[in-house]
């Protein structure tokens, strides 16, 4: 029986993991780590009996002593970051699923890397703050990062049997979320309640909102480069409404290969547990009559600059990811707190971005750092625009 850690076991990712665990049933799930939602969190340590489980600090910690007195299989708890660190490098744990959202995935996802775990990766942010730093501690211990992202799950499996030389470039499809047909004006004065409607996906808030931003493709174009090796000109994005082509490669004699499927995360969760081998799914197979068409095209930098932000990022190399990534989710929470309008998102980050001087990200203290600097000048950034906005949520 496998034996699989979760960070982030009250997310959107971490729920379905556990659908998957249950559908399997070859599959223990001996550690799992999650934030402040405390009721979720004791159901699923009822229902699925970690022997280890942390959580975001000590009030939520004692919150869990008391829930979980009653059980018969009582596990150990933690919390903090040292809690993370733990359930990532269960030494029971062949396969840790990161789940979590933004940076606080960063260092246990890095000391399970380091472990030599398979690392079932749904964090994004790991690859983008520190894709050389990450790379390299998976180079020195074997890990193995097998991406659940759906559009990097699809390049991992079209990429199967490939050879690289042959490959010209890889393409991962948006949906263009809740404002693809949208003008630039209109988007500028967009509600909070209005970019959280994404018609295809149900994910947790901060992802959807970078699903409306369009910095979800961003991100995921930097992460490209360090999942697969492919430089910022061999990666394209291109919109496609429906979310059934999950991305494609392009070969150098022309050919395009795709990977297509419901829009079901199950779907990517379940591939990177089992890789390499398949199992049936629980998820509902494709029905392409029903679907009757697939529409694409070209994204527009201009009504969603945060795409265009995250290519320069990639382009300037060093910190300047890790800077993006910190900036984008002060920016982020600022506009769904009702402190600054939709349009301030991406112009929080570009002045952030302007203001930074990238330095090499090839050690833990320096992508902290710039971090840590980065959310300060966001801060710094928000004060001013958060004027007069709020009522715009």
């Amino acid at each position: 029986m496998k034996a699989i850690s979760i960070l982030g076991s009250t997310g959107s990712i971490g729920c379905n993991t556990l659908k998957v665990v249950e559908h399997l049933g070859d599959v223990r799930v001996v550690a799992m780590a999650a934030g402040r939602n405390t009721e979720k969190f004791v159901e699923q340590i009822e229902r699925f009996s970690p022997e280890l489980v942390a959580c975001g600090d000590e009030e939520c910690a004692v919150f869990l002593e008391k829930a979980v007195a009653k059980l018969d299989k009582k596990p150990r708890i933690e919390c903090g970051e040292s809690g993370l660190v733990a359930v990532a490098t269960h030494p029971q744990a062949e396969t840790v699923v990161s789940a979590t959202v933004g940076a606080v995935g960063f260092i246990p996802t890095l000391r399970a890397i380091e472990a030599g775990k398979r690392i079932a990766l749904a964090n994004k942010e790991t690859l983008v703050m520190a894709g050389e730093l990450m790379t390299a501690a998976a180079a020195s211990s074997g890990a193995e990062i097998v991406p659940v992202d759906s559009e990097h799950n699809a390049i991992h499996q079209c990429l199967r049997g490939e050879r690289a030389g042959e490959v010209r470039r890889l393409i991962l499809t948006a949906s263009g979320g809740p404002f693809r047909t949208w003008t630039k004006e209109r988007i500028a004065a967009a509600t909070r309640k209005e970019a959280l409607d994404h018609p295809n996906w149900k994910m947790g808030e901060k992802i959807t909102i970078d699903s409306a931003t369009l910095m979800n493709k961003g991100l995921e174009v930097i992460e490209a480069k360090w999942l697969f090796g492919f430089d910022a000109d061999r990666i394209s994005v291109i919109v496609h409404p429906q979310s059934v082509v999950h991305s494609m490669i392009e070969m150098i004699d022309g050919s395009v290969i795709a990977q297509l499927g419901v829009p079901d995360m199950r779907h990517a969760i379940q591939y990177a547990i089992t890789f390499p081998v398949r199992q049936e799914a629980s998820c509902g197979r494709l029905d392409l009559a029903a679907v009757g068409k697939l529409e694409f095209e070209d994204p527009d930098i201009e009504r969603f600059p945060c795409l265009g932000l995250a290519f320069e990022a990639l382009a300037a190399g060093g910190t300047m990811p890790a800077v993006l990534n910190a900036a984008n989710e002060v920016s982020v929470q600022a506009f769904l707190d009702g402190k600054i309008g939709f349009d301030h998102i991406g112009e929080t980050n570009r002045r952030v971005m302007r203001e930074h001087t990238p330095t090499p990200a090839d050690t833990l203290a320096a992508v902290l750092a710039a971090d840590t600097w980065a959310r300060e000048r966001a801060i710094m950034a928000i004060g001013p625009a958060a004027a007069g906005t709020s009522g715009k949520n």
